[in-house]
């Protein structure tokens, strides 16, 4: 009996067992089957991004189409463009073909109608040399008569013009006047302006004549502005500016400017309006021309100073020193190129001098140019002394003392060596001072004598820079040059400066030369195109 109970026991174990394994088989299929569906999600997943990545692969080639079908486009732009560009520069190389025949058009015209003003001033001439032959004959004839009582109209030397015509005026007289296109006496221009002055003050019109003088004003500020650079149209307007000044006092009716006039020109004088607030604004335009104009002048003059002045050796060959001589060939490596010479200089000297005599201006004023021009001649010259070595000789001295002479000729021979020659006594002090015996104790009494120009600082710099060029000479002592430097140090007024400014400009004056022109003999040449002036 407890055999069975025990068998029934085990087989209950065995049972409880068995649904044990049941409930774990059970549960490793539930397992597996949630690991199943895990796995179609994870397949599911997998296809959507195999799907998704399809799409992108699809977005990617439709995009790589459309960029192959735009880089197709832009070839074909590019294309385009090249052969629109080619058109283009066949149709540019018609167009410069076409501007060189309009330029070549235009030279011709241009020749043609300065051909016409020529043959137009010869017959001014003409007819002015038959009117003085008329004026002869008449004049014989009327000796040979008995004298009666004539009628006559005198010109009062002015001029009239229509207030509508005063933009022309200025067109012709100031803005397209060439100082080279007409055949007229010097400072015509100035005269023909001051004879309608003259005429609008004659009529009692201030406001004529407030407006005719702003526009000269305006005329003659917009031809040197815009022609900065034109030395022979800035010597031109220079002159006429200063002649303009002149007559606005010649014939202001005050007694200081009057005591040279003829009678007549008495009678010329203005009459209703005081100008004398002109004058200031006319001088202060020609300052103004003044300046320009000089700058141009040394803007040209800089490059040649140091090559004419110091570096061409013309003592070496005097033969080859020729006034001609503004190209003389080197026989060194350089042979193409041109070697100037202090006759280079003095050639551009006298093209500026001839330049200003043509156009009539002032003699003071031509001798104020001429001075400020020598004065950077030999403050540049004196600079480059100072700051070379291979400058400072015996012989350097020499071939600067030889151009100086030179320089000097030329002021003689145009009469322009008072107050000149004053701004090259540096220059000169210093060639002297460079061939001068530099060794005892008299030597440094006639140095400290004769340098009165130069500084102290510049003349030891000399002394200390000095280069003999062969063994017959040598080096000044440092014990000459200090014994020197002891005497200069009291000397009174001693300047410290070294270098020379070659900026400096002298003050410009202007001083009243009346003219001897009378303004009703004079004539305006049919070139001029003034056929809407009347001689009053």
């Amino acid at each position: 009996m407890e055999r069975e109970k025990e068998e029934v026991e085990r087989e209950k174990e065995v049972v409880k067992t068995e649904k044990e394994e049941v409930e774990r088989e059970k549960e490793e299929v539930e397992r597996e089957k949630e690991e199943v569906e895990r796995e179609k999600v994870e397949v599911k997943t997998e296809k959507e991004e195999v799907e998704r990545e399809k799409e992108e692969v699809g977005r990617e080639k439709e995009k790589v189409e459309r960029e192959k079908e735009e880089v197709g486009r832009e070839k074909e732009k590019v294309e385009r463009e090249e052969v629109e560009r080619e058109k283009e520069e066949v149709k540019t190389e018609k167009e410069e073909e076409r501007e060189k025949e309009e330029v070549k058009r235009e030279k011709e015209e241009v020749k043609r109608e300065k051909d016409f003003e020529e043959q137009l001033d010869m017959k001014d001439r003409l007819i002015r040399k038959l009117r003085n032959q008329i004026k002869s004959l008449q004049t014989s004839e009327e000796a040979n008569q008995t004298p009666a009582p004539t009628i006559t109209n005198e010109y009062l030397g002015m001029l009239e013009y229509k207030r509508e015509d005063e933009a022309k005026l200025i067109q012709y007289v100031i803005l397209d006047l060439k100082p080279r296109g007409v055949n007229m006496i010097p400072n015509m221009a100035a005269q023909l302006l001051f004879m309608c002055v003259r005429h609008a003050d004659y009529l009692n019109d201030g406001a004529k004549l407030k407006s005719l003088m702003n526009a000269i004003i305006c005329g003659v500020k917009k031809v040197i502005t815009d022609h900065r650079e034109d030395f022979e149209l800035l010597s031109f307007w220079l002159s006429n500016t200063y002649h303009i000044l002149s007559c606005l006092k010649q014939y202001s009716g005050e007694e200081e400017f009057m005591k040279q006039n003829s009678p007549r020109q008495k009678k010329n004088c203005l009459q209703n309006f005081d100008l004398s607030e002109h004058r200031q604004i006319f001088s202060d335009l020609a300052i103004r021309i003044y300046h320009q104009f000089i700058s141009v002048m040394e803007k040209t003059l800089i490059p040649m100073i140091v090559p004419c002045m110091l570096e061409h050796e013309s003592l070496q060959d005097v033969s080859s020193m020729k006034p001609t001589g503004f190209r003389k060939r080197s026989s060194s490596i350089y042979e193409d190129q041109e070697v100037c010479t202090i006759y280079s200089l003095i050639q551009q000297l006298s093209l500026y001098h001839s330049t200003m005599s043509q156009h009539g201006m002032e003699e003071g004023l031509v001798r104020q140019a001429v001075k400020q021009t020598f004065f950077l001649v030999g403050a540049d010259t004196l600079n480059n002394i100072l700051l070379r070595k291979d400058m400072c000789s015996c012989r350097k001295g020499m071939q600067i003392r030889c151009n100086i002479s030179h320089l000097e000729a030329w002021l003689k021979e145009k009469d322009l060596v008072q107050g000149t020659m004053a701004t090259l006594k540096p220059l000169c002090q210093a060639a002297w001072l460079l061939q001068v015996n530099k060794t005892t104790d008299d030597d440094i009494k006639d140095i400290t004598e004769q340098c009165s120009e130069l500084s102290p600082v510049q003349i030891v710099k000399i002394l200390n820079s000095y280069t003999p060029n062969d063994d017959f000479e040598k080096r000044v002592a440092p014990s000459f040059v200090r014994k020197i430097q002891g005497l200069l140090q009291d000397r009174e007024g001693g300047s410290s400066q070294l270098m020379l400014d070659t900026q400096y400009r002298f003050q410009v004056t202007f001083p009243f030369t009346p003219s001897s022109q009378a303004l009703e003999l004079l004539e305006i040449p049919s070139s001029l195109r003034l056929g809407f002036l009347t001689r009053i």
